[in-house]
C-alpha cells in the first residue's frame, strides 16, 4: 500500500505533542503541506523542527481565532484545505471530581477545545472543500467517546460522544459533495511526557491490571494513532464516511 499526499494541504490542530506531533510529522514525511497549531508555541517550534510544517499559535477555545487560523492557511496555501485533522483537546489537566462538585469552568474548557472548537474549524473549511468537490476531515475523538471514560470526567466524556456525533452529522452532510468525514478514536496511551509520568508512578500491579482490559496487552503510541488518521486521509479510505475507527489495541 502506497501512500503519498505530495502537494496536498493538511492543517492539524494540537500539533504540539503526543498524536499531534506525531500526525504531522507523519503527513511532511509523505510530501504533504502542513499546517499545525497549538497553544504551546514553544512545543510547537520543536514539534517543527527540521521540517517544513508550518506552525502557528492559536487559541482554538476561541471560534473566531479557530476559524481566522483556517482562513490563514488557505490563503497561505492558495487554495483550499485537502485534509483536516482536529486533534486538539483532552482533559486539558482538570482532575475527577464529583458531578455535585464539578465546576462550570472546567465543564465549559473541555468542550470549547474538544467539541466546539471542531465544530468552528469544520464551518470554516468545508466551503472551500465543497468548491474543491473534495476534502478530508479526520476528527481525534477517543474511547469515551464511545463508552465511560477511564478518567471518569464527565465533561471529557460528553465532549467527545458529541465529537463522534458531530462526525457522523457532518459525513451525512458533506459526502454528496466529495468530504469524507471519520473519526479515530485511541485507547489508553501515555502520549505526552506528563502522561507518562503519571503512567510510570503506578504501581507495577496497578500497571498490569489495566494491561489485562486491552488484548494486546501494550498501550498505544502516539504513531498508532498517526497509522490511522494517514489511512483515512488517504485514496485507500475514499468510500469510509461517518466512520470511528477504534485504535486501542482490542479493549476488553
Amino acid at each position: 500500500m502506497n501512500i503519498r499526499f505530495d502537494g496536498k494541504v493538511v492543517a492539524v490542530t494540537g500539533g504540539a505533542m503526543g498524536f499531534g506531533r506525531a500526525i504531522c510529522r507523519r503527513f511532511a514525511a509523505l510530501g504533504a503541506r502542513v499546517f499545525a497549531c497549538d497553544l504551546d508555541a514553544t512545543q510547537l517550534a520543536e514539534a517543527a523542527a527540521g521540517t517544513s510544517i508550518a506552525t502557528a499559535r492559536v487559541d482554538l477555545a476561541d471560534r473566531a481565532a479557530a476559524a481566522a487560523w483556517i482562513g490563514d492557511v488557505e490563503r497561505a496555501a492558495g487554495g483550499p484545505i485537502d485534509v483536516l485533522v482536529h486533534n486538539a483537546g483532552g482533559t486539558l489537566g482538570r482532575a475527577w471530581a464529583r458531578i455535585e462538585e464539578a465546576k462550570d469552568p472546567d465543564w465549559d474548557a473541555i468542550l470549547a477545545v474538544n467539541l466546539t472548537a471542531a465544530f468552528a474549524l469544520c464551518r470554516a473549511a468545508a466551503g472551500g472543500m465543497r468548491k474543491a468537490g473534495r476534502g478530508r476531515i479526520v476528527t481525534i475523538s477517543s474511547g469515551a467517546g464511545l463508552q465511560a471514560s477511564r478518567t471518569g470526567i464527565q465533561a471529557y466524556t460528553a465532549a467527545k460522544h458529541g465529537l463522534v456525533g458531530l462526525t457522523r452529522q457532518l459525513a451525512a452532510e458533506l459526502g454528496p459533495h466529495g468530504i469524507t468525514v471519520n473519526s479515530v478514536a485511541p485507547g489508553l496511551q501515555a502520549s505526552t511526557p506528563a502522561k507518562a509520568r503519571v503512567w510510570a508512578a503506578r504501581a507495577e500491579a496497578e500497571k498490569q491490571a489495566v494491561l489485562n482490559t486491552i488484548a494486546l496487552r501494550r498501550l498505544g503510541e502516539p504513531d498508532d494513532i498517526a497509522d490511522g488518521v494517514i489511512f483515512l486521509a488517504s485514496a485507500h479510505a475514499r468510500l469510509i464516511t461517518g466512520h470511528v475507527l477504534p485504535v486501542n489495541g482490542g479493549r476488553l
